[in-house]
């Protein structure tokens, strides 16, 4: 009878840890889902960011042609793209971001005193391919922090917390706007002082 017991409680055992690994499987093979969800988000920004620097020399090069003694203005979205370009982390990209939408936003302001070059057809088309890539930065940006917060969410949970903790799931970071991004640009056309 003793040996009955030995073999039921060893199967017990076995059961608990078979359970328990099968838990632990499943959960980790979540995570990797969860992850690769947000680390292909990341990717559609940085795509699209990429995108947008792939744009701004056609720009630059049409405005040099009309406005070439705005080097300032010009320089400073060249400055801004190769910060942009060499960013590594959310937010540094969104620091970076930040400062080549105010530098693109000085230009426009800059534009406005050119009336030939807002009729070129080139920079029209080139101001129509960067206000699309804008809005696909923008979705992208919402889609990346919406993984980020499915993910987040499962690896503070319960049991979550404690798998991610053993098989090395970290917190991801939000892509989060500069704070200078909540002030308004300042637009002054030169007229009324």
């Amino acid at each position: 009878m003793n040996l009955k017991k030995g073999y039921m409680v060893i199967g017990i055992i076995v059961a608990v840890i078979v359970i328990f690994g099968a838990m632990i499987i499943s959960s980790y093979n979540s995570f990797v889902n969860v992850e690769e969800n947000v680390d292909q988000s990341y990717a559609q920004i940085e795509n699209q960011l990429q995108r947008r620097l792939d744009l701004i020399p056609n720009l630059v090069n049409t405005v040099k042609g009309f406005a070439s003694h705005e080097k300032e203005v010009i320089a400073s979205i060249s400055d801004a793209r190769a910060r942009l370009a060499g960013a590594n982390t959310p937010n540094e990209q969104a620091t970076a971001n930040s400062e080549l939408s105010g530098a693109l936003s000085r230009l426009l302001v800059v534009v406005e005193n050119y009336p030939d070059l807002k009729a070129n057809q080139q920079f029209t088309q080139l101001m129509d391919e960067l206000a699309g890539t804008e809005n696909r930065i923008s979705v992208a940006r919402k889609d990346y922090n919406d993984q980020v917060a499915v993910y987040n969410k499962k690896i503070k949970s319960f049991p979550g917390a404690m798998i991610a903790g053993i098989t090395g799931f970290d917190e991801k970071e939000y892509f989060k706007a500069d704070p200078s991004a909540q002030e308004a640009p300042k637009v002054d056309f030169g007229g009324n002082e």
